[in-house]
């Protein structure tokens, strides 16, 4: 069987040697904004430079690290997904339907939590796909429905893990002295990740659709197919985010989630990721996940109402996505 290889687009050989050194030079911008929010809270707050709040920062980076790193596949593609925030909510339900109402052994219910985050990408991604729905439009009725089966499988009440300390060990226990396991976990996925963008068919294929669809289907390659694989691959994501925050909180809350796919995605654009696809690094999907963090961190530590930390966070997503039109422009 002949392997068929991803076209080299115009847009791809346009940008060639200028490209990378742009997007190298957005990533050092990205990188040196999270230094100078983090000199400036310093400065402001003599709290917040201490070996315990940086590690309180890593640990709070995790959710939306993990979240983050799943959608820069899918928006490289040129896609959206509204859905991860509520369905890392539904994934962590299912995580204590798995563990604590049916009594499965963690080592099959963590699993089967993070394949069943891969299960609503596949769904998405054949919404997307094969069925031609809107990005938007499909995952956000994904949205609606795990937010929804979140509350019908918990009854709309949390399900605890008290029974299960190998859980919450997931995320709070330390294999290195000092440094929480959801850091290193998300240390992990972050490499495993960065590999598979850049070194393998997954991520060739990602770039390729994300820069020109149609030049990839000419091409001979199945686009939709793949479409639907990067979702559902984007998805296992969204159901280790569940896992994560379920073993952070000991407990699954079904009404948490709402709000994370927006932070999530900003962090991906803060990170150099073009909403219009083609262009992206989970090096810079981290940097933007560590400037959210650092925010809401230095803005509580601060004392800041959260209202006006909202207002705060909005106003850093608009400067996150016209700063990316303004380089879509320049490209």
């Amino acid at each position: 069987m002949t392997t068929v290889k991803a076209p080299v687009t115009e847009r791809q050989r346009a940008g060639g040697v200028t490209g990378a050194i742009r997007s190298r030079l957005q990533q050092l911008l990205a990188f040196a904004s999270l230094i100078v929010i983090y000199a400036f809270f310093s400065i402001v707050s003599p709290f917040f430079f201490s070996y315990g709040n940086f590690i309180a920062i890593l640990f709070s980076t995790v959710v939306i690290g993990t979240l983050a790193i799943g959608t820069t596949f899918v928006i490289i593609t040129g896609g959206i997904d509204l859905s991860i925030g509520t369905g890392m909510a539904l994934c962590a339900v299912m995580s204590g339907v798995f563990i604590v109402n049916s009594g499965l052994p963690l080592g099959i219910g963590v699993p089967l939590a993070i394949l069943f985050g891969g299960l609503m990408g596949l769904v998405n991604g054949i919404n997307v796909a094969l069925l031609k729905i809107p990005p938007f439009i499909a995952t956000l009725a994904m949205m609606l429905v795990a937010e929804g089966l979140a509350l019908v499988l918990s009854h709309s009440t949390p399900i605890y893990f008290s029974d299960s300390p190998g859980y919450i060990e997931i995320s709070a226990g330390n294999l290195i002295p000092n440094v929480p396991n959801a850091v290193l976990i998300l240390a992990a996925i972050a490499i495993i990740a960065g590999v598979l963008l850049t070194k393998t068919l997954l991520g060739r294929y990602t770039y390729s659709i994300g820069s020109n669809e149609e030049a990839t289907r000419l091409s001979g390659i199945d686009v939709r197919k793949w479409k639907v694989g990067i979702y559902a691959f984007a998805g296992l994501f969204t159901g280790l985010a569940g896992v994560m925050i379920s073993a952070r909180l000991g407990s699954a809350q079904p009404a948490t989630g709402m709000g994370y796919e927006l932070q999530a995605i900003a962090a991906v654009v803060i990170g150099g990721t073009s909403l219009s696809g083609g262009k992206g690094s989970i090096i810079g999907t981290l940097i933007g996940a560590l400037i959210i963090s650092v925010l809401n961190n230095g803005l509580q530590i601060m004392s800041i109402p959260q209202e006006w930390q909202n207002v705060i966070l909005g106003c850093v997503i608009l400067v996150a996505v016209y700063t990316d039109r303004i380089r879509k422009r320049e490209a």
